[in-house]
């Protein structure tokens, strides 16, 4: 499998956002939180993901912004765990920054993976 994150992977969809803030479930493993919600969508991918930070906790978006590409590149970098697992269903999931503070590639990608193992275990 590719490690990408193409366009049809990316949550985009303002139908499917309300949805998934709406029924969604989540994990957290802080400072990261995770919704999911199990739906069909139109991608051919199992999994289309969004991330998101506070404007709350980080006022500048430059700060914004490269904590949004540290988590894509952490999940893009980690999604084949959820793509080796042959159970797993169509889902959309949305990755929170929860933190007050930024923390560095190594402390996201642990928590990425933890995140991932409790998705799975359900």
């Amino acid at each position: 499998m590719q490690s990408t994150f193409k366009k049809e992977e990316k949550l985009k969809k303002k139908k499917l956002i309300g949805q998934l803030f709406a029924r969604g479930r989540s994990l957290s493993a802080f400072p990261v939180k995770l919704i999911y919600l199990q739906t069909d969508h139109d991608s051919h991918y199992k999994i289309q993901a969004g991330v998101s930070v506070s404007k709350r906790n980080f006022k500048k978006a430059v700060d914004r912004n490269r904590i949004k590409r540290l988590l894509r590149e952490v999940y893009r970098k980690n999604k084949y765990l959820i793509y080796e697992f042959e159970h797993t269903k169509k889902h959309i999931f949305m990755f929170i920054y929860v933190g007050k503070k930024e923390e560095t590639y190594a402390v996201l990608e642990e928590k990425m993976k933890q995140l991932i193992n409790k998705f799975l275990q359900l």
